[in-house]
């Protein structure tokens, strides 16, 4: 198992951005108002898994076109940077509600030494980006066979 660095202030923003939300979300129902026009920061969800041979993250990415996301490595962190773009194609005054959020958004991920940086690739199927970190080849486990005498 592969130690994961503890960053306590990473999600603040995003944790004051959900605050702000809420807020609000809170008063524009208190006050009848119901449209809301400004677009939401938001952060994509992610599966990370790890198989014999590599690890696998997936982050949903519905509506964004795969050329408008950045992938990049950088001292052993893996950064993900898109955007969701408010698409105006109905007229301010005639929104009733918008509940998907939009924006900008910047994920960061601690990786193990063990993973071969040069080899990442990025498939986008569905919606959703799946990366694929294949592990080097010494740190892939591998059998030993014992050789000696017969007991």
């Amino acid at each position: 198992m592969s130690m994961i660095r503890w960053e306590p202030f990473r999600d603040l923003v995003s944790t004051q951005d959900r605050f702000n939300q809420l807020f609000n979300d809170t008063f524009a129902r208190a006050f009848g108002d119901q449209r809301e026009a400004a677009p939401r920061a938001w952060i994509p969800p992610v599966d990370i898994y790890e198989t014999g041979d590599s690890l696998v993250l997936k982050a949903e990415l519905p509506g964004i076109n795969p050329d408008d996301v950045e992938i990049s490595v950088e001292d052993s962190t893996l950064y993900l940077k898109g955007e969701r773009k408010f698409e105006k194609e109905v007229k301010e005054e005639g929104l009733h509600r918008v509940e998907r959020s939009y924006g900008t958004f910047t994920r960061s991920f601690a990786l193990p030494n063990t993973i071969d940086a040069d080899k990442v690739k990025a498939e986008y199927q569905n919606g959703i980006l799946i990366l694929t970190m294949p592990k080097r080849e010494e740190a892939k486990p591998r059998s030993i066979k014992i050789n000696g005498a017969k007991a």
